[in-house]
């Protein structure tokens, strides 16, 4: 509106258009791209073939979970049946080695539910196929065992490179570097047998080259190995179905700026992330253990 009263009285107007978003650094020789320091190699490479056999829900569950002879009186948060009667699964699902009274504790977290409420909750839970012998807390979301995702086959590089992120200018930049090409979907798929895209790869990403963003990055990679980085779904961008998305691990995508939320500075992203794949059942406590 001030723009056209200022045309209309005859006096110049200037009008500013919206910033761009500075996705990438200025460019970079090949001499000048190093190694992570205390990261071994600088490329990962997923194969098709990576999923675990089927793992026997009885067996799964049991391995997690110490059974409790006098359990308190209270809900099991699966079935809203009392812990002091038998699950609401008895007559449901048919497990003769299950009894639906009994009940178990989960050992790291100490929640406790019924055996076979935990062994429907697996069996339904799992997308037919990729039954990886990992079990959640309903409660608390903590794993048991290695969680292991559904990300088609593809390629991740990480390097540093001699420019710095707004937020850490005495700090270089690590570069993570991701190209999955477009295939068919497998068993444990939204559709499997169908083809799907795999858009705006490869896709490039950066971390601060400080001790936590290295942290960040080897955490990364152990999610990369583990297929959890991406899957096959619905892009929330645009619509489009059958095709690679990000998995629940935010990234950082635009190098010089903030204006989309997925750049610097953001004091909080490394923090963020390592909650992130935590979640993921990826940490170093976790790696460790």
């Amino acid at each position: 509106m001030t723009g056209i009263l200022l045309c209309a009285a005859g006096l110049p107007v200037c009008l500013t258009r919206a910033p761009k978003p500075i996705l990438h650094p200025p460019p970079v020789s090949k001499s000048d791209v190093k190694p992570v320091p205390g990261v071994p190699g600088v490329c990962r490479k997923t194969k098709k073939k990576h999923l675990k056999k089927s793992k026997n829900p009885e067996d799964v569950v049991r391995r997690y979970m110490q059974k409790v002879k006098n359990p308190p009186d209270e809900d099991c948060t699966i079935c809203m049946e009392r812990l002091v009667t038998a699950s609401g699964y008895e007559g449901v699902l048919r497990n003769k080695s299950v009894r639906p009274e009994l009940v178990g504790r989960l050992g790291r977290c100490g929640h406790m539910y019924h055996l076979l409420c935990l062994v429907a909750m697996y069996s339904n839970g799992n997308k037919v196929g990729h039954k990886d012998g990992s079990l959640q807390c309903p409660t608390c979301k903590a794993i048991y065992g290695e969680k292991t995702g559904t990300q088609p086959p593809g390629k991740m590089e990480f390097h540093v490179i001699p420019h710095s992120l707004p937020g850490f200018a005495d700090t270089q930049t690590i570069r993570i570097v991701y190209d999955i090409p477009t295939g068919i979907q497998g068993p444990e798929h939204p559709n499997p047998g169908k083809k799907f895209t795999a858009r705006g790869f490869p896709r490039h990403c950066y971390l601060p080259n400080n001790e936590k963003g290295r942290k960040v990055l080897r955490l990364l990679i152990t999610a990369w190995e583990r297929r959890l980085i991406f899957t096959i779904g619905t892009s929330n961008t645009t619509g489009e179905s059958d095709t690679v998305v990000w998995n629940e691990i935010h990234h950082k995508t635009e190098f010089g700026s903030n204006l989309t939320g997925h750049g610097y500075p953001d004091a909080s992203y490394l923090d963020n992330v390592l909650a992130e794949l935590t979640a993921q059942g990826v940490s170093e406590a976790m790696a460790k253990a």
